[in-house]
């Protein structure tokens, strides 16, 4: 069974494509349709709809309150899109962070599955176990830049050859 963070995540996205990359509602109304406290609501807007994540969130809160939530454009272009995560990702990046983005890069159509999937074999603790645990997230940050810039925008290698 899906949690209901997973499901309140998914019924928004939902929304979203059904209404052309933006929504307006209430919290109230949508914690009505999936049986919850407006809090929970805020609390996947805050955790799964970010700016790092592809997503821009307004609020009004009060008797007339709305939350408008609108996917990013890309410019028709991966390489927009992968840029701006790229500045939007900080210095540090836990596993599930990682897990996020990579999900994201998928559902855009950035990445192939299968290809995230094997990003994300990379990225995970068990790949970085030999690290000591305080430099992990950063490490792995260092590690998912330079992926997404091999993969998506084909930037060379420092060590590649001129003539490829």
């Amino acid at each position: 069974m899906a949690r209901l963070s997973d499901v309140i995540e998914n019924l928004i996205k939902t929304m979203i494509d059904e209404n052309d990359g933006r929504i307006e509602i209430t919290r109230g109304e949508l914690a009505e349709q999936v049986n919850c406290v407006p809090s929970q609501i805020t609390y996947v807007l805050s955790t799964r709809f970010t700016n790092g994540q592809g997503y821009i969130v307004e609020s009004r809160r009060g008797g007339g309150g709305w939350i408008r939530v609108q996917r990013i454009q890309h410019g028709n272009s991966r390489a927009d899109y992968v840029m701006h995560v790229l500045n939007a990702i900080g210095d540090r990046l836990t596993q599930h962070q990682a897990g996020v983005y990579l999900r994201n890069f998928v559902d855009y159509e950035v990445l192939p599955e299968r290809m995230a999937r094997v990003m994300q074999a990379g990225l995970s603790d068990q790949a970085l176990g030999r690290i000591p645990p305080m430099e992990r997230d950063t490490v792995r940050m260092d590690i998912l830049k330079n992926m997404l810039l091999r993969a998506v925008l084909r930037a060379p290698a420092a060590d590649d050859d001129e003539a490829e």
